[in-house]
Formats: C-alpha cells, sequence, structure tokens
C-alpha cells in the first residue's frame, strides 16, 4: 500500500510540471508577441518618423530649391540691371568724353582762329602802316616805285587806289613809263645762219644762263634754231573755257622748253586764263581777234623772225605772221631801245623774248616779289637783253604768271601762292 501512495505522488508533480512550463511557454510566447508588436509598432513609428523627416527634407528641398532658383532670378536681375548700369555708364562716359573732346577741339579751333585774324589784322595794319609812310613819305622815288609796282599787278592795285586818285596815280606812273616806238621789226637785220644752227646742235642747242643782280634773280634760255619756237595755245578761247599751266601746254606740244606768253582777262587777279586780250595767231591761223584791229604783236613770221611792233590782225597775216600773241611793251627794236622815263615801270616778276642778229631767240624770266630777289623793271630787262646782244625784244605777261618750265619741271621761283597759273598762250620751244 505504501508503494501505491508513492506512485500516485510522483505522477502529480510532472503534470503539474508540464502545466507550469506549458503556461510559461505561453506566457513566454504571449510577451515575445508582445515585444514583437510593440517591436512592429516601434519600426512603423520609426519608418513613420522616417516618411515624415523624408518628407519635411523634400519640403526643406524644394523650399531651398524655390529660394535657390529665386535667388539665382534675383542675382541675374541684379547682374543685367548692372551690366545695363554699366553700359549706361560707360555710354554715359562715352557721350562726355566726346563732348569734352568736342568743345576742346572748339576751343582750340576757335583760338587758332582768334590767333590767325589777329595775325592777319596786325600784318594788315603793319602793311597799311608801311604802305602809308611810302606813299605819303618823304621820298618821291620811293613813292613812284612803289605805285608803279602794285599797279601792275591784277590783285595789288588797291595799295595804291585806296590813296590816290586816278588823276594822281596816272601822273606818277608816266614819271616812270614806256614811249610806244613806231617802227615795227626789220627783217633785213636778223640773218638766220643754218649753217650756225647746225654747229651749235652738235654742242647745245639750248643754253640756261643764270641771271644775278643786287635786286632781282632770274634765267635766260638761249634757243639757237628759231624754227623750234612757236606760240603754243590752251585750246579754244572764251566762255567757259579756261586755261592751262604753262606745263600742260608744253607737254601737250611735247615741248622741251616753254615760258609763258600773252595777256589775258584777269579781273582782280582771279582769272581762269580762258580769254586772251588782243590777237592769238598760231599756225598760220587768227585763233582769237580782230583782222581790223589794231594791235602791239609779238610773233615771228615765215622765215623765223622775231617781228615787234604795232599791226592789225589783217597786217600781220599778209606779213606772213606764222605765230603771235599780244603782250608788251615793245622794248627793242632795230637794235635800238624805246625811249624810257624813270626806270619804265614798278619792280615785278618779268618774263620778256628777244632775238639776236643770228637768229638765237632769248627768253628771259626774273623772279620777283620774293625776300631774296624783288623783281626787274622795265629798264633792267633792257639792260639784260642788250648784253645778251638782242635786236628786238619785247616784254610778255609777267608778275605771278612767270615761269620758265626745261623738260618737264619748272626752274624758276614762281610768286604765286596758289602756284603757277592758268593761261591762254605759251611761247613754247620743241
Amino acid at each position: 500500500m505504501g508503494n501505491d501512495e508513492k506512485g500516485g505522488c510522483t505522477n502529480d508533480s510532472s503534470e503539474t510540471i508540464e502545466i507550469v512550463e506549458l503556461a510559461e511557454i505561453g506566457e513566454n510566447q504571449e510577451v515575445g508577441e508582445i515585444a514583437e508588436n510593440e517591436e512592429q509598432e516601434v519600426i512603423g513609428e520609426e519608418q513613420e518618423q522616417k516618411v515624415i523627416a523624408e518628407n519635411e527634407e523634400q519640403e526643406v528641398a524644394d523650399e531651398v530649391e524655390k529660394s535657390g532658383e529665386a535667388q539665382e532670378h534675383t542675382d541675374t536681375l541684379k547682374t543685367n540691371n548692372l551690366n545695363d548700369l554699366e553700359i549706361e555708364t560707360r555710354q554715359n562716359s562715352k557721350g562726355h568724353t566726346y563732348n569734352k573732346k568736342s568743345k576742346t577741339l572748339k576751343k582750340i579751333l576757335v583760338r587758332t582762329m582768334v590767333s590767325i585774324i589777329t595775325v592777319i589784322l596786325l600784318l594788315f595794319i603793319n602793311l597799311m602802316g608801311v604802305v602809308t609812310i611810302i606813299n605819303y613819305g618823304p621820298s618821291e622815288t620811293v613813292r613812284d616805285l612803289f605805285v608803279d609796282s602794285v599797279m601792275e599787278s591784277s590783285a595789288g592795285k588797291i595799295l595804291a587806289t585806296s590813296f590816290f586818285s586816278d588823276e594822281k596815280i596816272a601822273e606818277i606812273r608816266a614819271v616812270n613809263s614806256v614811249v610806244s616806238s613806231s617802227e615795227v621789226t626789220d627783217s633785213n637785220l636778223i640773218a638766220v645762219s643754218q649753217t650756225a644752227i647746225e654747229a651749235q646742235a652738235n654742242v647745245k642747242p639750248i643754253e640756261i644762263k643764270d641771271i644775278v643782280s643786287s635786286t632781282y634773280k632770274g634765267k635766260m634760255a638761249i634757243v639757237h634754231d628759231p624754227s623750234r619756237v612757236t606760240v603754243g595755245v590752251s585750246g579754244n578761247y572764251g566762255g567757259s573755257n579756261s586755261g592751262k599751266t604753262v606745263k600742260e601746254i608744253a607737254q601737250s606740244y611735247n615741248a622741251v622748253i616753254a615760258v609763258n606768253g600773252g595777256g589775258f582777262e584777269d579781273e582782280g587777279g582771279v582769272g581762269n586764263g580762258g580769254t586772251p586780250t588782243g590777237i592769238v595767231i598760231s599756225e598760220g591761223k587768227l585763233k582769237y581777234g580782230s583782222l581790223t584791229t589794231l594791235y602791239e604783236v609779238i610773233g615771228f613770221d615765215k622765215e623765223n623772225v622775231l617781228v615787234v611792233g604795232r599791226m592789225t590782225g589783217k597786217q600781220a597775216l599778209d606779213r606772213g605772221i606764222r605765230d603771235a600773241l599780244c603782250f608788251g611793251p615793245i622794248l627793242i627794236v632795230n637794235g635800238t631801245s624805246v625811249t624810257i622815263n624813270g626806270s619804265g615801270s614798278g619792280v615785278n616778276p618779268r618774263t620778256a623774248i628777244g632775238q639776236r642778229a643770228d637768229g638765237a631767240i632769248l627768253l628771259l624770266v626774273i623772279d620777283g616779289r620774293q625776300a631774296n630777289t624783288m623783281g626787274a623793271t622795265y629798264s633792267d630787262i633792257v639792260d639784260v637783253m642788250l648784253e645778251y646782244g638782242a635786236v628786238n625784244a619785247a616784254n610778255l605777261d609777267g608778275g605771278s604768271s612767270t615761269v620758265l618750265y626745261d623738260n618737264g619741271e619748272y626752274i624758276n621761283n614762281n610768286s604765286s601762292i596758289n602756284g603757277p597759273r592758268n593761261i591762254p598762250t605759251s611761247i613754247i620751244v620743241r
């Protein structure tokens, strides 16, 4: 019986242990589930927080992006505004600089013009002072020479006419004047030697000599063959036609030497050289002038004799004049100089033509109206021409027209500030 109780007690403990173990397992499972649920809840909350954080971060990023775009836009606007401001500033600066330069240039121009006008006025005042002293000074000889000199120029006449009446000027000029000769060239006094011409041609057919005096300088061209000397014309005359320079006329004829020739209409010293005064004959044809008018003719006949004297256009052609023009006065006729009162004229640039007994042609140019060469009087021209053996000689147009052309260039100093003038005729050597 004792064994049955012992046995019974052993079985109840095992069941109790099993129940306890099962209960513990159940509790553990329940605790595990609870823990697991709590863990899941924590994980869910963390995920939710993470999502919220991500959303917030995205929102912040979006805000930042928007803020950056806005800032970028603002910066762009600022940059554009700055660029516009810089461009405007530069333009304003350039405009200011241009205006400043323009104002400076205007000031310089104004000051320059004022200075030039002042100098001109001072020169004019001084000139008029000197002219007044000359015209009303103690020396009548100086006065007469001055009046004669300016009256021979186209533009300078005012320096005499502003001080004296026409009657007084005529009286002054009579003191220094040339008395016209009634003689005409005697062709028998000129013996053109072909033998001498040919002999000289082998040496020097054209010679150019320097002419020097205390008051003037110039050049003399000696052409040994008179047949080479003719009158060159600028073209058609009158109307709107203009003259040509000596160089242009010479080149149109293939000439090697040339000087200015006859006179032309030159009111106020601004003539265009397109209208001659007097007669013009070229290659035996009357180019300008009248058959019935009496002229002071300077030309060449068919025998190559220089003919000077007063004759009509018809008389000139009947005499066989092949080339001629007009100016004057005639200074030497048939070996004798004409009557000259005083110096015969004022002091000016001169051009003259003459011929020796052997037929050689003399072309004389005297520079004037310059510091180192004042110019020559008619008496001076006569002296030079007689020294070189002239039998006949005459004064050609002078003043600012005076030039000597030699093989492509001018070899004298022309007095015109505008250079060689346009003229209607030229004495040329081909």
